[in-house]
């Protein structure tokens, strides 16, 4: 934890949120200069490369001084808010012992706090829109840097626009007392902070000029928007027990408008780790990719036997599946690791940490099972329905979010039937599995129509050989055509 500074103010730097991440980006501030907090009070939400957090201040008093705006990055270990000791006058009710808590310690482990990283730097989302100026902006005279203290009104960008000074306190727009809900003098600007609440509003045409902020001085938040939307009237049509949102305006056809222009988005957050990882991945791994068709008839049919017996506990295809993957690699353990190039080695994992490819809001993600041939097939139905739930919901750990030593792709949901996708770094093998079709299908000599399905696996040839790979993908099409061949190897 960071010292007391001269004045007994107390910095709280921007922990490290694990997994060696070195920066995050402000998503939006929970709290306003002047504000009274107690210890492990959530202050800000941050977008780090792996999710969403919140990060809770290990020390009670006053707000001085917040250290950048929403969507600066700021890097662990870089000052993130100024909190100075409370007078007893403004200890907030129910909360009299808060700073006999602050002198036992936050509850809170923030991991590796304190680790520096260099300077400050600082990156502004491009403006997307003009915004209007407050109508009262003129008639204000910003504070002088370095003079913002408990008496100082609380200071936020308005719109996207203006400057942020090293100190981190705006000087663009003032936020009216806590608690008053109203915008700023005259109505002419919405209040808000966050470039989330920016965005889904403009995603589901929602006039946030329109809206009252239910934030600290009438900060608009994401769940205003998201009343607004639940409140929208909706429009029906020929079905009287469906209601539509209007139609979405026809797609332009033809030649660009002479004023179109391009839609610029930044590489940040988990786009840019997507991009960086997938681009690490072609360049140091030697891939290769095969695939086979299988008939998934049996399988089909195994899991609804399963599910028919024990209806309160369902298992998934993917489950199967994985317990197949299982399988393969206590079979094929080349497949199971990792080529170390600085200690010019191949490591083997004693345990099969599955990585699982999840589709989200914000990208794609693969969280990680650990240890996953520990589970019987239905706790790994259970634990792959929970981990791919909170994945899309971003309440994930980073720590769940790497470390995998094989991938299980599911690319059939997206309703294609191959695919060769690029190895998750640093592992050597990733299987890719399509969407299971009807499909025409010799059996016994005679032609019918089966459940078929085209397994790929993507490979890193440094730690095996064609004979390795096709060996594991043989075994992973004979169990899925005959689940049977599972119970000899579980």
């Amino acid at each position: 934890m960071s010292a007391p500074t001269a004045t007994g103010n107390r910095v709280f730097l921007l922990p490290d949120l694990g997994e060696g991440l070195s920066e995050a980006e402000i998503v939006e501030w929970k709290v306003a200069v002047g504000d009274v907090v107690t210890v492990d009070q959530s202050v800000v939400e941050v977008e780090t490369a792996k999710a969403v957090v919140d990060v809770p201040c290990p020390y009670a008093g006053r707000v001085v001084a917040l250290h950048g705006a929403a969507g600066e990055t700021r890097p662990v270990g870089q000052p993130l808010v100024t909190i100075a000791p409370a007078d007893g006058g403004d200890e907030p009710a129910g909360h009299a012992t808060y700073r006999e808590e602050e002198r036992a310690g936050s509850g809170n482990v923030l991991i590796g706090y304190g680790t520096g990283h260099g300077g400050t730097r600082r990156r502004r989302r491009p403006r997307l829109s003009p915004a209007p100026e407050p109508a009262a902006e003129a008639a204000v005279t910003p504070a002088p840097v370095g003079t913002v203290g408990p008496s100082s009104a609380p200071r936020v960008p308005a719109g996207a626009g203006g400057d942020t000074p090293a100190s981190g306190v705006p000087t663009d727009g003032v936020v009216p007392p806590a608690g008053s809900g109203t915008a700023p003098a005259g109505g002419t600007a919405p209040l808000v902070i966050s470039p989330i609440v920016r965005r889904l509003a403009r995603e589901h045409g929602v006039d946030l000029a329109g809206l009252r902020g239910t934030g600290p001085g009438g900060v608009i938040r994401r769940g205003d928007v998201e009343a607004a939307l639940a409140t929208a009237p909706q429009r029906h049509t020929g079905d009287p027990d469906r209601p539509t949102a209007d139609p979405a305006p026809a797609a332009h056809v033809g030649p660009a408008p002479a004023d179109a222009s391009d839609v610029v988005i930044p590489l940040t957050g988990i786009r840019r780790v997507i991009a960086d990882k997938l681009s690490r991945s072609r360049r140091e791994i030697p891939e290769v990719t095969i695939w086979v068709d299988a008939d998934a008839t049996a399988l089909l049919a195994t899991r609804a036997a399963i599910n028919a017996a024990t209806p309160d506990a369902p298992v998934s295809v993917l489950a199967l599946l994985a317990r197949i993957c299982l399988s393969g690699l206590r079979r094929f353990p080349q497949l199971n690791a990792h080529v170390d190039t600085e200690g010019q080695r191949i490591v083997q994992s004693a345990g099969v940490h599955l990585g699982i490819a999840a589709q989200t809001d914000r990208g794609l993600l693969v969280p990680v099972l650990r240890d996953a041939q520990r589970l019987t097939t239905r706790e790994l139905a259970a634990a792959l329905a929970q981990t791919t739930a909170e994945a899309r919901a971003g309440t994930l750990p980073p720590a769940r979010l790497t470390g995998g030593t094989f991938t299980l792709n599911n690319y059939g949901v997206f309703g294609v039937d191959g695919s060769t996708p690029i190895i998750n770094h640093p592992e050597a093998a990733l299987l890719g599995v399509g969407r299971i079709v009807d499909k025409p299908w010799v059996v016994d000599g005679q032609l019918a129509v089966r459940k078929v399905t085209q397994l790929s696996l993507t490979f890193d040839h440094r730690v095996c050989d064609g004979g390795v790979a096709g060996g594991f993908l043989r075994h992973v099409a004979d169990c899925v055509e005959q689940p049977a061949l599972l119970v000899a190897n579980v």
